[in-house]
């Protein structure tokens, strides 16, 4: 997709914003966007209003320098349903990174790799230093059974009593599974639901994460693509919605809108404030990126995660995303590393950046004083919490003509943004008499 193309659809001057559309969505998210995409493919006007300077919420990249940087550590698994039915995975051009962790240990850096798609993986994990056979049969037991679909009929619970259950423990569990989940789900107290973990596993059983050449702000320009121009303006910022004199009105500084649907698309707060919905319970996440001279990890799991198995600091993963995407460094005269690393909460502080430094010597083995820091995200609300008993989305139709979209509804995973948006798009066609399609429990 061409920046003209891209253009053509954004208005970013709030002098753009029209007075009226069939429906309006309120936040250019992935969700907001994968919403809109589905409403304009069936004919509907649709208007996008973002209050930000730029589409994709949470999902953003920015050029700093000769890097390319993500808003926070952020992966797209081709392996997730509705990323094959709304994206044309192809055209993003997946950089993959290889299946396994790396995990730094009491000084020792020891590489696991998954043996179904590396064969001499299974050698590897046979000779894998932590954890004893009986932690690791019972870690494939637990691993696989997160495969089965009976198993997601089972009463839900933590994912931390899932693992008790399961019998996975000891230094595996303390060293690898709970600091890899832990940046995978935003929280490390082992507080989210097990059948939402068993989810998500079953996506990485199936697929191999990766990064779009173009950074994952490629997701949703792809998404905003699809558009018809004018469709999105950005900058203005949605006050209220409610009822006019004849019509749903959304209300902002530069005018209102008048429509007869409404797709509330935004982040849980803001979606708490304009619909009156409960607050959601989220979790913060932080974002530290580095150049480094070279890479500090050996070729051979340079395109691993790397997890502290020692737990001696606030990094939960970090990566040397520049070996997994090379095109995350622009200039081809530039031949530095560039190394992500992921914190639970969302203080990127100058105190937190020390400690980050400090622990990430520790898991590369390498001096990190000389790093340049890149940048720093602070990312409140990054995921949203999925407590027990997870059942799948959350109702889209608040009645009155008033929807609601987001991760917040159906899961905290790109999945879960995609289905969302997908999800009101039909509610809202079956509230216009168009029809609906059904949606499935998926992770």
């Amino acid at each position: 997709m061409g920046l003209g193309r891209l253009a053509r659809v954004i208005d970013s001057a709030a002098a753009s914003l029209p007075t009226s559309a069939d429906v309006v969505v309120v936040g250019a998210g992935v969700a907001g966007l994968a919403c809109a995409k589905h409403l304009a493919a069936a004919g509907i006007e649709v208007v996008v209003v973002e209050a930000s300077d730029g589409i994709g919420g949470r999902v953003r990249s920015d050029v700093v320098g000769s890097f390319r940087v993500d808003r926070g550590f952020q992966l797209l698994n081709p392996a997730y349903p509705e990323v094959a039915k709304v994206l044309d995975v192809g055209a993003l051009d997946l950089q993959t990174f290889d299946a396994g962790v790396a995990v730094a240990r009491g000084g020792v850096v020891s590489a696991v790799r998954d043996p179904r798609r590396h064969p001499a993986g299974v050698l590897g994990a046979l000779r894998f230093p932590l954890g004893s056979l009986a932690e690791k049969t019972a870690l494939v037991r637990w691993a696989l059974g997160s495969a089965s679909t009976a198993d997601l009929r089972r009463e839900d619970s933590t994912w931390a009593q899932g693992l008790d259950e399961a019998g996975v423990d000891g230094e595996l569990r303390h060293s690898v599974i709970e600091p890899f989940l832990a940046g995978v789900l935003g929280e490390a107290a082992g507080t989210t639901s097990r059948r939402f973990v068993d989810l998500l596993l079953r996506t990485f059983l199936r697929g191999t994460p990766g990064l779009p050449a173009g950074g994952m702000q490629a997701v949703p320009d792809q998404l905003a693509a699809s558009l018809p121009a004018g469709s999105i303006v950005t900058g203005v910022e949605v006050a209220h919605v409610g009822h006019g004199p004849r019509s749903l009105v959304v209300e902002t500084p530069q005018g209102g809108l008048s429509t007869t649907a409404i797709v509330v698309a935004t982040g849980g707060a803001a979606a708490a404030h304009l619909t009156g919905l409960p607050e959601p319970e989220a979790h913060d996440l932080g974002t530290f990126w580095f150049a480094a001279a070279s890479s500090p990890a050996p070729a051979g799991r340079e395109k691993l995660l790397h997890l502290d198995g020692d737990r001696t600091g606030p990094v939960v993963n970090t990566a040397v995303v520049s070996a997994v995407a090379p095109s995350y460094v622009l200039a081809a005269a530039d031949h530095r590393a560039l190394i992500s690393a992921q914190v639970l909460g969302a203080d990127v502080g100058s105190d937190v950046e020390t400690a980050v430094r400090a622990q990430l010597g520790r898991v590369y083995g390498v001096d990190t004083r000389a790093w340049t820091l890149v940048a720093a995200h602070s990312i409140p609300q990054a995921l949203p919490a999925v407590a027990p008993p997870f059942d799948g989305g959350q109702p889209v139709d608040l009645g009155e003509g008033v929807f609601v979209a987001g991760d917040h509804r159906e899961n905290a995973s790109l999945q879960g943004a995609l289905v969302s948006g997908r999800r009101a798009a039909d509610a809202v066609l079956t509230n216009l008499g168009y029809g609906r399609r059904p949606a499935a429990l998926t992770a």
